[in-house]
């Protein structure tokens, strides 16, 4: 007689598509929360609260602060709206990667696209930040950039282990 309790890894593979975005928003609050709050711990450290998406803000909203990003007083509007932005990015990526988690379930070909996808985006990130925002990155270190994109992504990846947790990447 078949059982009627489905295992978490049943459940996870017949997931209805529409909660994939929810799943993926959620996973993308997650990773966009992880690189605030790493940031804002650096600004705090280094005496300047909300610096770094003052900064950010003022460089994709106004254009302004390129030249001089130390110099750029702290913004609560700024930075809210820098936030936003960047919550929304991440949860076009959460979606992104909750899609290929979803597809990968049914395929598991197709799972080395979610690592391709983060290899993707922080690389991309770099690149852009690289050739447009050159000044920026003399304020806001390599380092720390690679350091939190990485807490980021470790986070998305608890989330979404937690979510599929027969979930097996095959490469």
């Amino acid at each position: 007689m078949p059982s009627t309790v489905a295992s978490s890894e049943s459940r996870a593979t017949t997931q209805d598509p529409s909660r994939v975005y929810e799943e993926g928003f959620a996973a993308g609050l997650i990773g966009a929360a992880t690189i605030a709050v790493w940031f804002f711990a650096l600004d705090i450290i280094q005496g300047r609260p909300l610096h770094t998406p003052t900064v950010l803000g003022m460089a994709v909203f106004h254009q302004a602060g390129l030249d001089r990003p130390e110099s750029v007083p702290a913004s609560l509007e700024t930075a809210a709206l820098f936030t936003w932005l960047h919550v929304l990015c991440f949860g076009i990526v959460g979606c992104s990667a909750s899609w290929l988690l979803y597809r990968a379930e049914r395929n598991p070909n197709l799972s080395f696209g979610i690592l391709l996808l983060g290899v993707f985006v922080q690389f991309a990130f770099l690149a852009v930040g690289a050739m447009f925002a050159r000044p920026l990155l003399s304020d806001l270190t390599l380092p720390a950039i690679v350091i939190g994109n990485l807490l980021a992504a470790g986070a998305m990846a608890w989330y979404f282990r937690r979510r599929h947790p027969g979930f097996r990447l095959s490469i």
